[in-house]
């Protein structure tokens, strides 16, 4: 940029001032986890007029997650295209159709080996040879274990691509599997979620452009950003739970006061994913599951969504200190611990299948915890 006076209203960048232009990469850098001197080499990477090329390729799936990606705000769709990065092939997006998108991918391959982002939407059938999802005339396992070893980076977005998702459910008839599963030589980053927070994948994209390498990631290959700690840990209701403040069924007071949905089959102490402070939609605060009064239901989180039923009650998996602040008067019992006087309390005294079989057991530890000591 010749002009570095960034917080003059009149200077434009992309059609923003530059101004709300340096707040959004300040903004890029905090949800990375990055220290505020990123700032200026995040500006620069999305600046640079050499915008690198994306190829996004569609599954089987139902293109949420593009529906996702289309309600993103910061930037949006057209500015992301046009003047972030150069997408050239969306079979949703794209102006042409038949033999001239297939030929532009063609083409976008060959003249970007080893450059182009690919990004993969939707899981990869392998029944039969992969014939129950078929693009252009190809077998799509045959697309991705043709495309896949010519990208720069692999990027699999949204739950199906991940690991399956619903595309995978029980009983599986088409034998849908995750994009890492057909290209299990190359590091395949996953953003799970059905759909995913766009903003997940679209940071995702500009620590590589910024870096040239991935952000750090999870065990799964999820980016430690986003995924990187529990719902449960971060929820606006969990001071609900440890006060033992529990809905019991919707729309009973507890539901309407807005308690805890834990014993309404809440995921959230078993999925791993940043929803509650992300949020959706660039609608404000409270656009999330939770928010609106239904429990979480897993879906970022592979063996949870799609495969435990909705409703019925998690374990916790981490008894954890809240991410805020302990309340000064703590409501609890005594001789167990805080997480187990929560679920307790949750309890009050009515057996609630797994959960209070589980709860039982906290109880339990604690007690025995507490003899040792």
């Amino acid at each position: 940029m010749k002009n570095t006076e960034f917080d003059q209203d009149q200077e434009q960048v992309g059609g923003i001032s530059r101004r709300d232009f340096i707040k959004f990469c300040s903004a890029v850098a905090a949800g990375l986890a990055l220290p505020g001197a990123m700032t200026a080499k995040i500006a620069h990477a999305i600046t640079n007029p050499n915008r690198p090329p994306v190829i996004w390729l569609h599954g089987s799936e139902c293109t949420g997650c593009s529906m996702s990606l289309l309600r993103a705000e910061h930037p949006t769709l057209e500015k992301l295209m046009l003047e972030l990065i150069s997408l050239d092939f969306h079979e949703t997006l794209s102006a042409g159709a038949g033999h001239q998108a297939e030929e532009a991918l063609e083409q976008s391959v060959e003249a970007n080996y080893g450059k182009f982002i690919l990004i993969i939407e939707g899981a990869v059938p392998l029944k039969d040879g992969g014939i129950y999802c078929r693009v252009g005339g190809k077998n799509f396992v045959d697309i991705v274990r043709d495309i896949g070893p010519k990208a720069g980076a692999v990027i699999a977005v949204g739950s199906c691509a991940s690991w399956g998702g619903v595309a995978a459910m029980a009983p599986n008839p088409t034998g849908c599997v995750g994009v890492s599963e057909v290209l299990k030589d190359q590091t395949v980053v996953s953003i799970p979620g059905c759909p995913p927070n766009p903003y997940n994948l679209l940071s995702t994209i500009i620590h590589y452009l910024t870096f040239n390498k991935l952000p750090a990631l999870d065990s799964e290959n999820r980016p430690k950003f986003a995924y990187g700690r529990l719902i449960h840990e971060h929820c606006e209701r969990r001071p609900h739970f440890d006060n033992g403040r529990f809905a019991r069924a919707f729309g009973d007071e507890s539901h309407r006061q807005g308690h805890c949905l834990y014993y309404l089959g809440c995921k959230g102490p078993v999925t791993y994913a940043n929803c509650s402070t992300s949020q959706f939609g660039d609608a404000g605060s409270g656009c999330w599951p939770v928010a609106i009064g239904h429990p979480c239901f897993g879906c970022a989180q592979k063996g949870v969504g799609f495969n435990v039923p909705q409703f019925t009650v998690s374990p916790v998996l981490h008894q954890t200190p809240a991410a805020g602040h302990a309340p000064i008067i703590v409501e609890r019992g005594e001789g167990v611990s805080p997480g187990s006087a929560a679920l307790m309390a949750g309890l009050g005294g009515v057996a609630l299948g797994a959960g209070a079989v589980f709860a039982a057991k906290l109880d339990k530890g604690s007690k025995h915890e507490d003899e040792e000591a």
